[in-house]
Parts: structure tokens; C-alpha cells; sequence
């Protein structure tokens, strides 16, 4: 981030230009640090503002020159590890290096070529050009902060710089799924379903972890996480949900049903084992695996539990508009366990699942939830 005081700087400041996502709250205590000594501007040495640039662009060459070097280090440091790994070949190893070494030696050259232009400037005509006498800025070089003030490098922080890890065997991202739901019914097919296909819904909100099992290969993965499920179903012809005697059953209604629908919500906790091609990407210091624009397919499970059942009723009775919420048990099993599976092209998949274990507890016929829809994820 850099920010420039106008002559009338008194009046206020204006932000020239922010590439930086670092906390603002760091710049702003800067900021009321500089201010508050730059009071003090008339108090300091006695040399003049050119001469004190001169200086400080003589402690910038030396900066310049140990950043091209450690960024040098890093470098080298990445291409051994990648040589060590047999990721590439020694002669391979030995021209990078050599073109890393290039490289940082002409950024050097340049870099410095322009300080000195700078320092031949301010000799020559023993002043600050106009406009830059009453700069501040705040500079991020990557490896420390500095804080100018008028013609003086003020102060310099030290970033604490976390490194990139080399290479990430594990990447986590959210998982969202919906689609349409219905009930697997023993000795009856799902034409003759008792529930509203189209009105029969499921979603699914998670969180997941995928880690890949070779170390130089990525095509197979562990896929697994935790989700919250709501799986809903539609009773169709009037009816609803009716627990008597241990058992749960569809029964009509008394009056005509503008809405029945029963719901469960569901803490599972999903495994897949995930295949398809991805993308190597290698930079100077890490590498990484993308699955963007890949075709992928996983199979697996989930189990979890339920957390609660209700039902929601709306009709009219009498001439009033009643809404009725039901949270029951409804018989319903605790433990949720059940198959899944998906496929698709880069973040949008095709997923079904299939619970295992039967809706209702001692039902005279078991029924099994089956949801078909979409699941995004990266």
C-alpha cells in the first residue's frame, strides 16, 4: 500500500494505490506512529532532505541485493527437493540453477541501475524533485515493511512469512448437494410411490477433506468429511405421518391438505474414494494438484445420526388458514448409514445416495430414503 500527502497535507490523504491484503489495522498504527513523529521533522539532523534520500537509497541497493539473494536460495532450495524426488533429472536440475542464478543477478543489475539513476539525480541538482517532499509511504517488499517519511526511511518491520508448504497431500472445501428425494419401498416400485416426486427434496451442506494415497499421484483420493442432511418427503393423496403402537403409517386427513411434508435432519459423516486426472502445477517453492476442467467419479458411504423429525401440515378448516409444525420422534431410526456416489466434470457432479437403514423403526414394511440431484464442490 502506498499513500501520498498532498502539499496541504493538514487537510488529509489519499490512497494512491493497495495491493496488499495484510491487516489494516497494521497500517493504521503505522500510520498514527508516522504522523506523530513526523511532528518532529524540524527537530532531526541538520543535513539537507537530499542528502538524507541519498542515504537511504544507498541502504535500498543493499536491501535490494540480499532479497534477489534469498529469493535465489529459495529457489535452488525448491529445485534440490524436485531433483531428490526424481521429479527431474540432474542435467535438468543443473540449467534451472543456472537460469535461476541468471535471472536473479540481472534483477540485481536493474534494480540497482535504477537507484543509482536516482542518486545521480539528487546530486546533480541537490534537492528533492518536486512533489515528493512531503511523501509518505508504506512499502512491502515481501520480506520486511518500510515506512518513509518525507526523505527517510523511518522504520522497517520484519515479516514473520509463512512459506508455502512444499506439497499439500490434503485439501479441504465446502460441499453443498440437493436434488430430489423419495423412499425405496419393499415389494413395491417406485411408480406407485405414496410421496410427490417432484415435490420431495433433499439438501445437503458439509464440509470436506480430500487427501491423495500415492505420493507421486493424484488420481486416487480419500474424500471425506461431515455434512448436515434434510431429507424431506411429500406424502401424496392427502396424507400424513400417524405414529400409534410402536408403528408409524400414512393415514388421509381430515381436511384437504394444502401441504404435508416430513422431514428428517440428518449428521452424517461421508467417505468416498475419489478417482480422475489432475493438473501439476510446479512453481519456485511448491507445488500443487488442481482438479479444474477434470472428470472425476468417487464411491463410498456415510453414517451419522438422525437429530430430529417433524412434519408440517397447512389446510383450512372453518374458514381459517392453519399451519401446524409436528417435532416428533415418528419412530424413526437414530442411526443414519447408507451408500453414495458422484460423478462429473470439474466442480458440478452428478450424486446419489441411499440409506441402508429403513426410515421407521419396526415397520411391517421397511422404507429406504434414495436421493438423485447435484453436488458442487471443488
Amino acid at each position: 500500500m502506498r499513500i501520498k500527502l498532498t502539499p496541504g497535507w493538514s487537510r488529509g490523504f489519499y490512497i494512491v494505490n493497495q495491493n496488499n491484503n495484510s491487516t489494516m489495522r497494521t497500517w493504521i498504527k503505522c500510520l498514527i506512529i508516522c504522523l506523530l513523529l513526523g511532528i518532529s521533522t524540524g527537530l532531526r539532523a541538520q543535513d539537507e532532505p537530499y542528502q538524507r534520500r541519498i542515504r537511504a537509497l544507498q541502504e535500498e541497493k543493499e536491501r535490494v541485493t540480499n532479497e534477489e539473494k534469498d529469493a535465489l536460495k529459495e529457489e535452488v532450495k525448491a529445485i534440490n527437493e524436485a531433483e531428490e524426488e526424481g521429479r527431474i533429472t540432474p542435467g535438468e536440475a543443473k540449467q534451472q540453477k543456472e537460469e535461476a542464478a541468471k535471472r536473479r543477478a540481472l534483477n540485481i543489475e536493474n534494480r540497482i541501475a535504477i537507484i543509482d539513476n536516482k542518486i545521480a539525480l539528487l546530486e546533480r541538482n541537490k534537492s528533492i524533485p518536486p512533489g515528493e517532499e512531503s511523501e509518505f509511504s508504506i512499502t512491502d517488499d515481501g520480506a520486511d515493511v518500510h515506512i518513509t517519511f518525507g526523505d527517510e526511511d523511518w522504520f522497517r518491520f520484519h515479516k514473520r512469512n509463512r512459506k508455502p508448504k512444499y506439497d499439500r497431500w490434503t485439501y479441504s472445501d465446502p460441499v453443498i448437494a440437493f436434488g430430489l428425494n423419495n423412499a425405496v419401498i419393499d415389494g413395491q416400485s417406485l411408480n406407485d410411490s405414496p410421496y410427490k416426486i417432484g415435490g420431495s427434496r433433499f439438501f445437503e451442506l458439509g464440509w470436506a477433506w480430500r487427501t491423495r494415497v500415492f505420493r507421486n499421484s493424484n488420481f486416487m483420493r480419500f474424500h471425506y468429511g461431515v455434512s448436515m442432511q434434510f431429507n424431506g418427503l411429500k406424502p401424496d393423496n392427502n396424507q400424513y405421518f400417524v405414529s400409534e403402537g410402536g408403528q408409524t403409517f400414512l393415514e388421509t386427513f381430515d381436511y384437504n391438505l394444502d401441504k404435508s411434508k416430513f422431514r428428517m435432519d440428518n449428521l452424517v459423516f461421508p467417505v468416498h474414494l475419489e478417482f480422475g486426472p489432475s493438473k501439476f502445477h510446479q512453481y519456485s517453492d511448491h507445488v500443487r494438484y488442481s482438479l479444474n476442467n477434470q472428470f472425476r467419479f468417487g464411491i463410498g458411504g456415510y453414517g451419522g445420526f438422525n437429530m430430529s423429525t417433524r412434519q408440517k401440515l397447512k389446510y383450512e378448516r372453518n374458514g381459517d388458514h392453519v399451519k401446524d409444525k409436528l417435532k416428533r420422534g415418528y419412530n424413526t431410526n437414530d442411526l443414519i448409514y447408507g451408500l453414495s456416489a458422484y460423478l462429473g466434470f470439474d466442480n458440478v457432479l452428478l450424486y446419489m445416495k441411499y440409506d441402508l437403514n429403513p426410515i421407521f423403526k419396526n415397520a411391517q414394511t421397511d422404507q429406504h430414503m434414495i436421493g438423485i440431484g447435484l453436488r458442487i464442490d471443488r
